[in-house]
């Protein structure tokens, strides 16, 4: 029998229930941590899934056994044990979550001290060895670590908060919350608690609201089209202004316009861009390689610089660290802030949206649709191939000799003056993923991608 953890990823631990990740071996996964890094204090929270609870008690006493105190913070989601790790000053943290994950998965999401991540290349392939040996030293009872449950919920509202400025939301707005019932809803609660005390006119409206680990609406994933109608029909009935559905653990969060229309990540990601360069003159964001010119022309026209990073949060992160950069962002709808320990938040960005349409005094369809038809851009296509290698390597053939630039940051980037692509292999599975966009030509967009498709499916 083999001894191998295979729940453990390149960024994260995720499993199938049972066979892939269980009690048993998040005890491991919590006492190998312990072992590892000698935190003495550790902060850990849990998604709404019906296994996290007892995989984080079991985390907690794997954590304890190898000497660690433990501080329980509750149903969270990933960023509130992100903000946790950092406002208490302890020596990490763990989310116990699957987020997007089919029903019959979990995971965890670990970082260190001041919340830096911990991936493969910084400690995760140490702690997956430690628990695959499962050898652990005797408990010394007299050295175990404590428990204790603690709520950081205020302190967390309060650093959301500190991004929006209440009394610019000057005009009534309807926002609709979609939750699918993950641990979204009771931040969603607690801020508008603190919109109603600053009589501020913003209308609340939530969808699939309860957190309830059976899911009962279906795993939320606004990634996947089926995924958005509800979103979609509520800001329709409601005459909203804008919509907000949220992942699972809330680490991600995607926009509707006020036509019920879904919003790309990637025009978020140059509207943020923007709105933090007014505040922040000259400053460096980071940004992935997928879809790049609109963000590109953004942040170079708003006096900031545009620093492209590997595709990940592990890589994005530690970019922003280098870098000391004010904000970055991914297509997939992550937002990373650097005065959140330079971590991804899904709560920031709509409030930031929101504060925006006030300001502007314009709808979101008015805020992006410029950009859309600027840089038209394909969304993210996935291809299930048996040699994902030998299919991109048929692309960069057809196209190297005549492209303005090809660039390996992430799997190929490969540019014309008025088109470009990029073509990455995924790290868990044989799947390549595709982005195409064009300088505001729809039909050019579309063309290059059923072509580069169509090598894709070359045998």
């Amino acid at each position: 029998m083999s001894n191998t953890l295979s729940c453990f990823k390149a960024y994260d631990i995720r499993g199938k229930l049972g066979e892939e990740l269980n009690e048993d071996i998040a005890y491991r996964i919590g006492r190998a941590y312990g072992e590892y890094l000698k935190p003495k204090t550790m902060v850990l929270g849990g998604d709404v899934r019906l296994t996290s609870e007892g995989l984080k008690l079991a985390l907690a006493k794997g954590l304890q056994d190898a000497g660690t105190d433990v501080i329980d913070i509750g149903l969270t989601g990933t960023e509130e044990v992100y903000f946790a790790t950092s406002y208490l000053n302890v020596d990490g943290g763990i989310e116990v979550t699957a987020s997007h994950n089919p029903l019959d998965y979990n995971g965890m999401k670990l970082v260190r001290e001041d919340s830096k991540p911990i991936s493969g290349d910084t400690g995760l392939r140490d702690i997956q060895l430690l628990a695959e040996a499962n050898d652990f030293p005797t408990v010394d009872m007299n050295q175990r670590g404590s428990y204790c449950q603690v709520s950081i919920l205020e302190a967390y509202v309060d650093k959301l908060m500190s991004y929006v400025t209440l009394s610019n939301f000057t005009r009534p707005l309807t926002l609709v919350f979609n939750s699918g019932n993950g641990a979204a809803g009771h931040i969603v609660d607690a801020v508008e608690e603190r919109f109603k005390a600053a009589a501020v006119p913003v209308r609340f409206i939530k969808v699939h609201h309860e957190a309830d680990g059976n899911f009962p609406n279906g795993i939320p994933n606004p990634l996947l089209p089926e995924c958005r109608q509800d979103t979609t029909d509520a800001v329709i009935a409601h005459q909203a202004d804008m919509g907000i559905a949220f992942d699972g653990d809330f680490d991600r969060c995607f926009l509707f316009d006020n036509e019920g229309n879904f919003i790309e990540g990637y025009y978020i990601v140059g509207l943020l861009a923007a709105a933090f360069l007014e505040k922040n003159p000259g400053s460096r964001i980071i940004h992935d390689p997928r879809l790049s010119w609109n963000t590109i022309d953004i942040v170079s026209n708003s006096g900031g610089v545009p620093v492209m990073s590997k595709t990940g949060h592990a890589f994005i992160k530690e970019r922003m660290r280098e870098e000391d950069a004010v904000y970055g962002g991914e297509m997939s709808a992550h937002h990373y802030f650097r005065d959140f320990f330079y971590c991804d938040s899904g709560m920031i960005p709509w409030l930031l949206v929101a504060e925006m349409l006030c300001m502007k005094g314009q709808t979101l369809s008015e805020l992006v649709s410029d950009r859309v038809a600027a840089y038209p851009a394909s969304g993210e296509i996935n291809r299930v191939l048996k040699n994902p290698q030998a299919a991109i390597n048929r692309v960069l053939e057809k196209y190297q000799a005549t492209a303005n630039e090809v660039d390996y940051t992430d799997g190929i980037s490969v540019e014309f003056s008025d088109w470009r692509l990029n073509l990455r292999s995924s790290n868990t599975e044989p799947v390549v993923r595709l982005n195409v966009e064009s300088r505001g030509n729809v039909n050019l967009m579309k063309e290059k991608t059923l072509e580069i498709l169509s090598l894709l499916n070359e045998k």
